[in-house]
């Protein structure tokens, strides 16, 4: 059997003359690749005793750690040397624009929040902002759902170890607003939400939301629907068809879902409104009072109205988007086709 600390001397010896990361990628090969000299010494364990295996074995595996230890070391050495040197000759200026025209753009997502946020500016409408892993209370119980609430049900909640969720919805920013704030009040928040949907042309797990809200005196529904008419037909730059139908929110009453005629198919029907010629863009309604009493509201004196925009849906309305899950596939020839 070879000497096993000859060996080792001389690799010690060897790893102390290396210059270059290919000289470690040889050494590499010569010890412990297919036929290496190490890897050769490994298999020979099977054809001695026993009892010289424990000595002799324990001995070849020693060998082999400190190889590859050796081999890690020069590696990060040179791998960085090598960088740097790339980097000191490099005369790229990273600074400098991309060649040709191959710059980048804003998501559709981010261009509808834009304009829908600069156009509700322009009515008095402060922006605010909530985080995206929420409590069970603001995502849920301030706003008028309970933990046996059956509503809970409706949206399948992603839930984490500690108690808390994954927002279901921009809503979830109303309490955090009223406890903050008092009326008057003219306030939007915007974000990502999610819920464990069945994926399809028109759903989505992971979407983007612009929570509205307005409190003041005298709120009535007619203010609700002038302010909806009055955006979505600045959004899409002509007259829309809109229509109003009862819904069902904890935190709104009287409730409604605000669909458009949708602008994919012309309301003829197609799968992305489910061929029913209609697409949900928005629930709204009147705050619950409920809500205005857990957020320190005084009910008697102040009413409101909420709406929770689906900006995701919103984008492929405004840029005949026919499948929603093209906003999140990071897929950049979506992009192009747009033309933004």
């Amino acid at each position: 059997m070879k000497d096993v600390y000859q060996i080792k001397n001389r690799i010690v010896n060897e790893f102390a003359k290396i210059q270059t990361l290919d000289q470690v990628q040889t050494l590499r090969v010569k010890y412990l690749g297919k036929n290496g000299e190490i890897t050769e010494l490994l298999k020979m364990l099977k054809d001695i005793s026993h009892e010289e295996k424990k000595v002799y074995g324990k001995a070849v595996n020693q060998l082999k750690m400190q190889v590859e230890k050796l081999l890690s070391e020069k590696t990060e050495e040179f791998g960085e040397a090598n960088i740097q040197k790339n980097l000191n000759a490099s005369q790229f200026d990273i600074t400098l624009p991309a060649p040709g025209n191959e710059l980048g753009s804003l998501h559709p997502i981010t261009l509808v929040q834009r304009e829908v946020e600069e156009i509700l500016s322009g009515m008095g409408f402060m922006i605010a902002d909530g985080p995206e892993v929420e409590t069970d209370y603001f995502n849920f119980q301030a706003l008028n759902m309970p933990p046996t609430h059956p509503a809970r049900d409706m949206q399948d909640t992603y839930y984490l170890e500690n108690g808390q969720v994954l927002r279901t919805q921009t809503s979830a920013c109303q309490g955090r607003i009223m406890i903050n704030h008092k009326p008057p009040l003219k306030i939007i928040a915007h974000g990502r939400c999610f819920r464990n949907e069945a994926l399809d042309a028109g759903h989505e797990n992971i979407f983007f939301q612009l929570e509205g809200m307005m409190i003041d005196k005298d709120i009535s529904i007619s203010n609700l629907i002038y302010v909806m008419k009055l955006l979505l037909t600045e959004v899409f730059q002509k007259e829309v068809k809109i229509r109003l139908r009862p819904g069902y929110f904890p935190f709104v009453e009287p409730a409604f879902e605000l669909d458009l005629n949708c602008l994919i198919c012309g309301g003829t029907g197609c799968p992305t409104c489910k061929h029913s010629g209609w697409i949900e863009i928005l629930p709204c309604g009147m705050i619950h009072p409920n809500v205005l009493k857990l957020g320190g509201i005084d009910t008697e004196e102040y009413t409101g109205f909420a709406f929770g925009m689906g900006l995701t849906r919103l984008a492929m309305m405004k840029y005949g988007i026919k499948d929603i899950r093209l906003m999140n596939s990071g897929d950049l020839r979506v992009l192009k086709q747009i033309g933004v």
